[in-house]
Order: C-alpha cells, then sequence, then structure tokens
C-alpha cells in the first residue's frame, strides 16, 4: 500500500477504520494513517461497507427483520433503517425512469392490506393521518410478470384513481385490464383509461365453512363458493379475466417483506419506510430476481433490461 501523504510505499495494516471494517494502514515513514481506497454503495449518503450494506439489504428482500439483519450482517439498526430508506428512494427513481413506453397484453391489479403504527381500530382522533390501514394497490403483466405500476394509500376513490391514472401514463398500447370486485374501479377505470382498455372485474365469493368448527381451523383461510366474472368495458378475452398472477404477487410480497407477516409486531412503525420498503421490494422483483417461471427477470422479458442486475447496479443506476 503506496502513503497517500509522502507516496512511502512501506505500509502495515494498521487495524479498521470504526464498525464499517475498512482496512487502516499506518506509513512507516511519516506515521501517517489512512483507508485503503474504497467505494460506498450508496456512494455520499452511506458509510456502511458495501459488502455489508448488500448483506443487509438482502437479508430485508428475502424476508428478514430489522434486527434479525442486525445481528447477521453486525450493522446497527439505525444504520440499516437509513440504508432502506436511500435504497427505497433510489428504486423509486429508477421505477419512475424505466417503467415508460410499456406494451403488456393483459394487466392484473390487486390490493394488498397491511397497517402502519397500528390498525383502524386504535386510531384516534389526534393521532397522525399517516398511522392506521394501508393498501398497496398493484398492477403485473400477466405475461412478463412485470410490476409496472404500484401505489401505497388508503381503499379510496383518490387513491384508487391516482394508481390507475399513473399505470395508464406508463402504457403505449390497447390493454386488456382484470381488477377484483372493488366498486371504485367501475369508475376510475373509464376516468382514467376513456374508450382504450377492455375491462373486466373478477369478484370471488368466499364462505366460512370449516373456519369455527375446532379452534385450529380459526386462521385457515376461508373456502371460494363462486366467481363471478363481469365485463364492464370493451371486449376483454374471457380465457384471460383473472386474478391470479396479482394474487400470486401479494404473496411474494408477504414472504419477501417481513412486515407484511400478519400476527407479528414486525409491522411498519413509518409510513415512510413501508414506502421504501415496497420501492425496493418491486424494484429488485423487476430486475434482480430470476422469475422461477421465466427463467429471467420480469424486466429482461418484458425488454427493457438485457441483464440480471445487481443490488449494486440497482441502486447505482437511478
Amino acid at each position: 500500500m503506496t502513503c497517500t501523504r509522502c507516496n512511502h510505499q512501506d505500509c502495515k495494516r494498521f487495524g479498521y477504520f470504526g464498525k464499517t471494517r475498512v482496512q487502516r494502514w499506518r506509513c512507516q515513514s511519516c506515521s501517517a494513517t489512512f483507508c485503503e481506497p474504497h467505494t460506498k454503495l450508496t456512494r455520499d449518503t452511506m458509510a456502511a461497507n458495501p459488502d455489508a450494506a448488500e448483506r443487509a439489504l438482502h437479508c430485508l428482500l428475502e424476508g428478514c427483520s430489522i434486527r434479525s439483519t442486525e445481528r447477521l450482517t453486525g450493522l446497527n439498526r439505525n444504520t440499516i433503517m437509513r440504508l432502506l430508506l436511500v435504497a427505497g428512494e433510489r428504486s423509486n427513481r429508477l421505477m419512475d425512469a424505466r417503467m415508460r413506453n410499456l406494451s403488456p397484453r393483459y394487466l392484473q391489479v390487486d390490493e394488498i392490506w397491511t397497517y402502519v403504527g397500528k390498525k383502524r381500530r386504535n386510531v384516534r382522533s389526534g393521532d397522525s393521518p399517516e398511522l392506521g390501514d394501508q393498501w398497496i394497490y398493484v398492477a403485473i403483466d400477466a405475461e412478463t410478470k412485470l410490476v409496472p405500476s404500484f401505489r401505497i394509500g388508503k381503499r379510496v376513490r383518490p387513491d384508487t384513481w391516482a394508481f390507475l391514472w399513473d399505470l395508464h401514463k406508463r402504457l403505449a398500447n390497447r390493454v386488456q385490464l382484470t381488477t377484483d370486485g372493488l366498486n371504485h374501479y367501475t369508475v376510475t377505470v373509464p376516468e382514467c383509461f376513456g374508450t382504450d382498455v377492455d375491462f373486466a372485474q373478477l369478484t370471488k365469493m368466499f364462505g366460512d365453512y370449516g373456519q369455527f368448527d375446532t379452534p385450529e381451523a380459526r386462521y385457515s383461510p376461508p373456502r371460494i363458493s363462486g366467481v363471478i366474472s363481469k365485463v364492464r368495458q370493451g371486449d376483454p378475452d374471457p380465457d384471460h379475466i383473472s386474478t391470479s398472477f396479482v394474487e400470486r404477487q401479494n404473496l411474494t410480497m408477504r414472504m419477501a417483506m417481513r412486515r407484511f407477516t400478519r400476527l407479528t409486531n414486525a409491522f411498519s412503525k413509518k409510513l415512510s419506510h413501508l414506502k421504501a420498503a415496497v420501492a425496493l421490494h418491486f424494484a429488485y422483483y423487476n430486475f434482480c430476481r430470476v422469475h422461477s417461471s421465466l427463467r429471467v427477470t420480469p424486466a429482461m422479458e418484458a425488454g427493457i433490461a438485457d441483464h440480471v442486475w445487481s443490488i449494486q447496479e440497482l441502486l447505482h443506476s437511478a
């Protein structure tokens, strides 16, 4: 190692720099101490070791909690949460820039429930408006499995309209759109897409048979007693009126993000961290994670990427 002050080459290892574990050196000529050249994973924002930071993000993306990630990587939990916020911001910018002029044929839309801080029944009049139930609107391409758009908000008409309008602006052609039975879609889809959409709604009827027979069956999913398909606009293909892929994406979210796991204390305490985690999840899912049925990433299948991205490439490309 060459000294950065006197350019002398007789330098010896001199421990590590703080908790980042960056190698420190000491010059035997001028006694100056310095660190070996290194790059930060998030450039000027995060001082953690790039390898440790990347491992931390991998842990979060595979369903680990903040504290378990702290135990696995050795990083402080506050550093991990700051890293999550930085990664979420850059993932948002990447998704917004890359998801343009898309040409899917069949889109499926659904919402998944979670909450911030406390559930709706425990929210008081003086609490922050960020607390309580939150819904993540998700759209997925049934063929390429690409997620072109998502939105976090309440299950109300303004948020539904904002999500569909953002989705419409990212498309370059007419699509067939299938949603669940939420009544907001019957008004907001024509408002956002106009006549340039083939729109159908799929409503599943659930029964409570078997759920209350035994205490063990209390948390079992209800059985589907019927499915109602309604064409709302245009001429959708009956064979592609389905929400199976987007519902499978909901399962992927619950398995890959610890804060979506039910009946735990791993729920989000701040809305900003929830938004960062969801943005990072979808950016990683689109560009870095190889889909098991496609054998490539959704972005490669959709033609907006030509290789599997790494996490560092994901964060530095925004």
